[in-house]
C-alpha cells in the first residue's frame, strides 16, 4: 500500500507512516503521533532516556496496532515538543497526564519503557482512575537496586559508542553475545526505516535534565507498589544492565495483580529483541 493510499484509508496501520501531530496544552505544543483502530482503549507509549518519536521500535508500535489505537508522544522539552525538559520523574508524570487529557481521552492504557516506566509508574499512582492496565518494561521501583548508576553507565557507554563508531544503545540495550549484538543491529535498522518527517533529537540540556531525573528515582524512597490496583504486565531481559533485572522481579513481587515475563540472552532491550513474543503477550494481556 503506498503512503497515499496509506492516508486515505480509515487508520493508519503503520507507524513509519504516522504523521507528527501537535496538541497544545499547559502552555506546551506536544508532539505525538497516533495510528490504528479508534474504537477501545488507547495505549499510550511513554518513552525513554534520550528518546524521541522515531525511538521507538516499528515493529512493536505495528503489531500493538493491529488491535489498539496506539499514541506515542515527546514529553515537554523533548524532540519537537516545546517547553523545558524538567528533572523530576514527578513532573515528567503531570506533563504525560497534561498532554492526555488534551487529546480528551479519559481513560487509557499504558506502556512505559524504562524512564517511561517510572513515569508511568507514578501516573497511575497520582490519576488511578486514567489508566486501565499498564505495561512496564526495562525499568524499576523508586529507590530500585542500580537505578542511581544509569548516568555512569550511559556516560561510559555513550563514550564506548563513540570511540568504536557505534550508536551507544548497542551496549546499552543488547547483550555482548552473538545473537545479542546482532539484535542490537537489526533494531537500530529498523529505528531508520521512517525515512519522512523524522523527529527532533533530543538538546543534550534535555539529556542531561533526564539523567538527573533518573538519578533522583534511584534515590528515592521506595513507593508504597501495594495501592496500584491495575493490572500490571512487567516484561525485560534476563541481562539488563542499564536497569538491573532484578528491580523487574522487585516490581512484580510488589504489585498486587502482575504478570512477569524475562526474555533469555537479552538485556535492557528485550522486548526490541524478541518484539514478536512481546507484542503476543502484550496483545494477549490488554485484552484478557
Amino acid at each position: 500500500m503506498s503512503h497515499h493510499q496509506e492516508a486515505q484509508s480509515s487508520a493508519i496501520t503503520s507507524y513509519k507512516y504516522a504523521p507528527t501531530r501537535t496538541v497544545s496544552a499547559g502552555g506546551v505544543e506536544f508532539a505525538y503521533r497516533e495510528l490504528g483502530p479508534k474504537a477501545g482503549v488507547p495505549l499510550v507509549l511513554v518513552t525513554h532516556l534520550a528518546a524521541v518519536l522515531d525511538n521507538w521500535d516499528p515493529r512493536v508500535v505495528d503489531g500493538l496496532t493491529t488491535k489498539h489505537r496506539v499514541i506515542a508522544f515527546d514529553n515537554r522539552g523533548v524532540g519537537a515538543t516545546t517547553g523545558t525538559t524538567p528533572k523530576t520523574i514527578q513532573a515528567m508524570a503531570t506533563d504525560a497526564v497534561t498532554f492526555i487529557r488534551a487529546l480528551g481521552l479519559t481513560q487509557v492504557d499504558l506502556l512505559g519503557f524504562s524512564m517511561g516506566g517510572m513515569i508511568a509508574q507514578v501516573i497511575v499512582q497520582d490519576e488511578p482512575q486514567l489508566v486501565r492496565k499498564l505495561i512496564l518494561a526495562g525499568t524499576g521501583p523508586a529507590g530500585g537496586e542500580g537505578i542511581k548508576n544509569v548516568t555512569k553507565l550511559s556516560h561510559l557507554d555513550t563514550v564506548r559508542a563513540l570511540l568504536t563508531l557505534q550508536d551507544p544503545k548497542q551496549f546499552l540495550f543488547f547483550t555482548r553475545t552473538a545473537d545479542g549484538r546482532r539484535a542490537g543491529k537489526q533494531f537500530l535498522a529498523r529505528l531508520k526505516e521512517r525515512t519522512d518527517n523524522r523527529d527532533k533529537a533530543i538538546a543534550l540540556k534535555s539529556y542531561f535534565a533526564q539523567l538527573d531525573a533518573i538519578h533522583r528515582w534511584g534515590l528515592e524512597r521506595p513507593h508504597d507498589l501495594s495501592a496500584i490496583r491495575q493490572p500490571v504486565l512487567v516484561a525485560n531481559g534476563e541481562s539488563d544492565r542499564m536497569v538491573p533485572t532484578q528491580n523487574s522481579l522487585e516490581l512484580a513481587r510488589r504489585l498486587p495483580d502482575s504478570d512477569l515475563v524475562i526474555y533469555p540472552d537479552a538485556g535492557h532491550g528485550g522486548i526490541f529483541q524478541f518484539h514478536a513474543q512481546f507484542v503476543a503477550k502484550a496483545l494477549a494481556f490488554l485484552q484478557r
